[in-house]
């Protein structure tokens, strides 16, 4: 099942939440889960906090028949799954090997401990969906980067979870592009304003359930702009799985669902290329990742 934020473009304020099917139809869940419940979630981050496996199981078998509300793909607009995140999107530094090598090359980096992940934190207010424009920040930022990342979705409370739980604890899987100021990254000696200027969170385009992916995901994952391949690695050489992850945070961080934890990004981005390459104004940045689809936004 793939879960998305939409709007009807026959209704463009009326921001709703389903089902991408498919053969490109888009089921609303709220008139659905009405048939369930009296009052049934309002956004997709409420659902995430209601969803069981049962009710995943009678989505299945509901949406089995003929009778319900559709769109088709061309008939809306795709938001951020999950616009307004309850909390700052929680991030993983350096958690490729070829990442963390083209860092530790440069004059400003450090290589990440061995044996410890780096985790930081990304303001999202809000996330911008498939085709929002990245905002260069002109004059405040003269180095703005990419960072193709595989992000789980936590489904439910997951606190002091050993690594072999994990798996029951998460929602599903989306696509992050952490986009980052570099400049304003090393300026600052630590990280969150340059990762969290606005419009520096695309996300999207949908939410793939767990149980559609195999578990631990090794899924190809890369980056083009304009075309140009700038990534390309496959989640199994996360150097920190998620299972260690998402164990680690929640043994003193009570994870709720809805969290977003993003698992890092492969080597190729930008700011390690000689010389770098950085975005520019009219550049449009494409994130793939295999099993999930591909989020595309340009830079403005």
């Amino acid at each position: 099942m793939r879960y998305a934020t939409f709007r009807d473009l026959r209704n463009p304020d009326w921001e709703r939440y389903g089902l991408v099917l498919d053969d490109g139809r888009v089921v609303p869940l709220a008139p659905l889960l009405a048939e369930r419940m009296a009052f049934p979630p309002a956004t997709l981050l409420e659902y995430i906090g209601i969803h069981t496996p049962d009710l995943r199981a009678w989505l299945a078998h509901r949406i089995d028949a003929t009778d319900f509300e559709f769109l088709l793909l061309g008939d809306v607009h795709l938001l951020a799954p999950i616009p307004w995140p309850r909390r700052d999107v929680i991030c993983l530094g350096k958690n490729y090997r070829d990442h963390a090598d083209e860092i530790a090359a440069l004059a400003a980096g450090t290589r990440a401990p061995s044996d410890q992940p780096v985790f930081f934190a990304k303001s999202a207010c809000p996330a911008i969906g498939p085709g929002a424009p990245i905002d260069a920040h002109a004059g405040v930022t003269a180095c703005l980067d990419y960072e193709v990342e595989l992000a789980v979705v936590i489904g439910r409370d997951a606190y002091r979870i050993p690594e072999d739980q994990v798996a029951d604890h998460l929602f599903g899987y989306t696509i992050l592009n952490d986009v980052s100021a570099r400049d304003v990254q090393t300026a600052h000696g630590q990280w969150f304003l340059g990762k969290s200027l606005d419009s520096f969170c695309p996300m999207g385009p949908w939410i793939v359930d767990r149980d559609d992916l195999p578990y631990p995901p090794a899924l190809a994952i890369r980056c083009l702009v304009n075309g140009d391949v700038r990534q390309s690695s496959n989640t199994s050489r996360l150097l920190f799985p998620i299972s260690r992850v998402v164990s680690q945070l929640s043994q003193g961080l009570r994870l709720r669902p809805g969290d977003i934890v993003a698992t890092g990004t492969p080597g190729g981005v930008g700011w390690g290329h000689v010389p770098p390459k950085f975005l520019s104004p009219g550049d449009r940045v494409v994130c793939e990742i295999e099993g999930i689809g591909a989020l595309e936004n340009p830079v403005v």
